[in-house]
């Protein structure tokens, strides 16, 4: 595996795979990997011959007062992960490369709609920093095929949009969220958990499910399977951001005619947000 720094040497890279008759997966990532991430490597390997990921900390996708400066930097042990993934070539850009010019002048991507709510209200600005790094990094790789984690739900549908909307020519694939064996979702940030909060945290993931059941049972009375699991998790120590019932393609509010319904929950343990979610289509083969 190669690593390379800047979008020259990227671009060649790609460009001498390409030459060869290769088709192209790209796996953005922030950096301090998982085995969820090696996942989204592994689908890439089976679905292109030549992959590319790329690990940069995005400050424009970054609020006020988030982690930026604490999120975990650990390129070392990272290209480890990805060599032994199956991964061909990384990109590991400075900010100067990825902005130039500095990011106050930085043209902006916004995705109307489906970055409002949610974790677009929880974060303003967020997703418009996602789409224009992702952009950006698109651009930079010109891939036949992206793959990014279910877990980020809402990003996933931003994106989804965004290579519609501007007519970019990749397929975008969603890989299913990979989870602990108590069934919390693997994210770089539950290493910020401490060890009693690592134990309180799979009652996120208990919330999701205790709501999906209830609705394959019928109940269809949505704020008040929401509140009450919002007490739950209350009681458990977490201060819940969201907890929401949602159209799993439009993510507008749920309605109880709705069949295609994601299930999504933002809450803070301690200092640590996590996020997770469940895709339930009612309309599926049991």
């Amino acid at each position: 595996m190669n690593t390379v720094k800047t979008v020259r040497e990227l671009r060649a890279a790609v460009a001498r795979a390409r030459g060869e008759g290769k088709r192209i997966a790209f796996v953005p990532t922030m950096g301090n990997l998982h085995s969820g991430h090696i996942a989204l490597i592994a689908k890439a390997s089976q679905r292109a011959d030549f992959v590319v990921a790329s690990i940069f900390v995005n400050p424009l996708q970054f609020g006020a007062g988030e982690d930026l400066d604490k999120y975990p930097r650990t390129l070392t042990a990272d290209q480890e992960k990805l060599l032994q993934g199956g991964c061909h070539l990384l990109f590991a850009p400075t900010v100067e490369e990825m902005y130039p010019d500095g990011m106050a002048g930085q043209t902006r991507v916004s995705v109307p709609q489906l970055s409002e709510g949610l974790c677009g209200a929880s974060r303003p600005g967020h997703f418009e920093g996602v789409a224009t790094v992702v952009s950006k990094l698109f651009n930079m790789v010109q891939p036949d095929l992206a793959i990014f984690g279910q877990k980020d739900f809402q990003q996933l549908a931003v994106i989804r949009a965004l290579v519609h909307d501007l007519n970019m020519p990749v397929q975008i694939i969603g890989e299913p969220t990979v989870r602990a064996a108590d069934g919390l979702a693997l994210s770089s940030r539950n290493g910020f958990l401490s060890e009693e909060q690592r134990a309180t945290a799979p009652v996120v993931y208990r919330a999701l499910n205790a709501i999906a059941e209830a609705i394959k049972q019928g109940d269809r009375d949505f704020p008040a399977l929401v509140s009450g699991q919002l007490q739950k998790l209350e009681a458990a120590g977490l201060r819940p951001d969201y907890l929401e019932i949602r159209h799993a393609l439009s993510l507008r509010p749920a309605t109880a005619e709705d069949r295609d319904l994601v299930i999504l929950v933002a809450a803070f343990l301690g200092t640590t947000r996590l996020i997770d979610n469940l895709h339930l289509n009612l309309d599926a083969p049991a």
